[in-house]
This record gives structure tokens, C-alpha cells and sequence, in this order.
């Protein structure tokens, strides 16, 4: 066997052990670091590569006759690893940082938006004067369609023309009819139709108002744009899932065709990208209303 053919079997059987290797020092670093650092495993690999990197430079500069192996370089490079981590999840923690919200009268005032949608009701059909499924499945909508663009804000208890109607149908729906079961609720919806990941996102909060001179509540779902994308998967009927997106002042359903274009144009494959990726995530999700 000629020593090029050699190379070539050697770098064959090394990558995938450096990249076990990068596995295993990325989970010990996120270990030692007792969970505060939520990244994707392709994010982590790519990381702990740089940390290993470094702390066998720094190894090798230390000492000449050092191995692989040795104590020490396991030490260094989980280190690295484990510095390099806390920096960076510290930093997209910094971008992800939401501003201040605007009041929600402030954005009533504004009206709808690429970035900002009213809806009257969550659950309640106004029409029937009862609890409708499709009503639920537009909120679920809206908040995929945000979470897939740039993000943005839902007002529910608002109609299209910013008249304030608050959320007492909505509540009658509830158990408690209050905010804390009304969130429940609506945390618990996402989690069936987006997915647990998806429905962890949004922030949500509740404005007390007047209407009729009774009070109530608006309520605001705070989205920030996605790394990764948001199916909606409806509970009944069709199981196909489908992709959502915010256009211009309303929402829409991509074929599927459309969809894997935008998929692939967004959310570009490769663990060389993923870095990136998250990133320009954090900096829409830190410009979110």
C-alpha cells in the first residue's frame, strides 16, 4: 500500500472518530456547565472542534513530547470546549435579549403589520356564539407564520379595525376563566400543533382593559423568528403538516414546492452553517416586537 493510499485510508477512519471525539468533549463541557447552555448538537460538534483544537495547540506549545492521550490534552481540550461554549451561549443569550415591549395601546394604535396581527378571538366564533376549532387553528397559524419570517406580535381580543373586544368569550371557554388558564390552554395547543419546541418560544403576556365597563384582558403572543422551521399540524383531518408564512399583513399557507424552496433558502443544511444560522436567529428574534 503506497503511502498516498495510506492518507487517504487514515483521514477515512479519523473523521468520524474526531468528530465522536468532538461529540463526546461537547457533552462533558455542557455538562460541566449544568445546562444553562442550550445549542443544537451540530452547533456544539462544531464548537467543541475549535475547543479541541485550541486546547491541543496549547498542549503541544506547553510541552513537546506530549501524546494525544495524555491527561492533560483531555483536560485542555474540555476546557477549551467548555470557555468557548459559555462564551457563545452567553453571546446569543446578549442578541437574543428581547427590547422593551411597546404598550399594547401603542400598538393598537400602529395597526396590523408585517410584523404585528390582530385577532378578535382565540377560541370563540362571534358569529355562532360558541367555541370554534377554527378559530384555534388560525391562531396556530399566525404564530407559525411569525416564528418562520421575521417574528412579530399577536393581539388577541383585537379585531382588524383595532377595536378592543377583550378576551371574556375566550375565558368562558376555560377552566378558571382566567389568564393563567387561558395561557395553559393556549401553551398546551401550540405544543399539539407546532410542536413542544415551537410552542416554548413565544412569549405571552396580558394587558388588563376595559370593555363595557367590565374588565378583561388582551392578550399578547411575542414570536420571535425561528432557526429552524414551523410546521402546523392540524389534530383533525388532514395529517399532512403544513408551512406558514408572514406576507406582508397577513398569513400564508406555502405550497409544497414553495415550502422546501423556502426551507432550504432560510435554513441552509450543513453543520459548516449552523453557527450562522442560529445566529442570524438570534438577531431577528432580538428586533421582535
Amino acid at each position: 500500500m503506497d503511502a498516498g493510499h495510506e492518507s487517504v485510508v487514515t483521514i477515512a477512519i479519523t473523521l468520524p472518530i474526531a468528530l465522536l471525539a468532538a461529540y463526546i468533549v461537547g457533552q462533558w463541557a455542557r455538562l460541566l456547565l449544568g445546562g444553562r447552555v442550550r445549542l443544537s448538537t451540530a452547533t456544539t460538534i462544531v464548537l467543541s472542534v475549535i475547543g479541541i483544537s485550541l486546547g491541543m495547540l496549547i498542549a503541544g506549545l506547553t510541552r513537546s513530547d506530549i501524546r494525544v492521550w495524555n491527561p492533560l490534552v483531555i483536560v485542555l481540550a474540555v476546557g477549551m470546549t467548555t470557555a468557548i461554549l459559555a462564551v457563545f451561549a452567553a453571546v446569543a443569550s446578549r442578541m437574543q435579549r428581547p427590547e422593551p415591549r411597546e404598550p399594547v395601546r401603542e400598538l393598537i394604535r400602529r395597526g396590523e403589520s408585517d410584523r404585528l396581527e390582530f385577532k378578535s378571538t382565540a377560541r370563540w366564533n362571534l358569529h355562532t356564539a360558541a367555541r370554534d376549532e377554527r378559530m384555534e387553528m388560525v391562531i396556530a397559524k399566525a404564530v407559525a407564520g411569525f416564528l418562520n419570517t421575521e417574528g412579530g406580535a399577536l393581539l388577541i381580543g383585537v379585531d382588524d379595525s383595532g377595536t378592543v373586544l377583550g378576551l371574556v368569550n375566550d375565558f368562558s371557554t376555560v377552566r378558571g376563566s382566567d389568564a393563567d388558564r387561558f395561557e395553559l390552554w393556549l401553551r398546551d395547543f401550540l405544543a399539539t400543533t407546532l410542536g413542544q419546541n415551537a410552542a416554548a418560544t413565544p412569549v405571552i403576556d396580558f394587558t388588563p382593559v376595559t370593555v363595557d365597563g367590565a374588565g378583561t384582558f388582551i392578550c399578547r403572543v411575542t414570536c420571535p423568528a425561528s432557526p429552524r422551521p414551523v410546521f402546523v399540524r392540524p389534530p383533525k383531518g388532514s395529517t399532512s403538516p403544513e408551512l406558514w408564512v408572514r406576507t406582508g399583513n397577513s398569513t400564508r399557507q406555502l405550497k409544497v414546492d414553495e415550502a422546501v424552496d423556502y426551507v432550504m433558502h432560510r435554513w441552509p443544511l450543513g453543520i459548516g452553517r449552523t453557527v450562522s444560522a442560529q445566529l442570524r436567529a438570534a438577531v431577528r428574534g432580538s428586533g421582535a416586537e
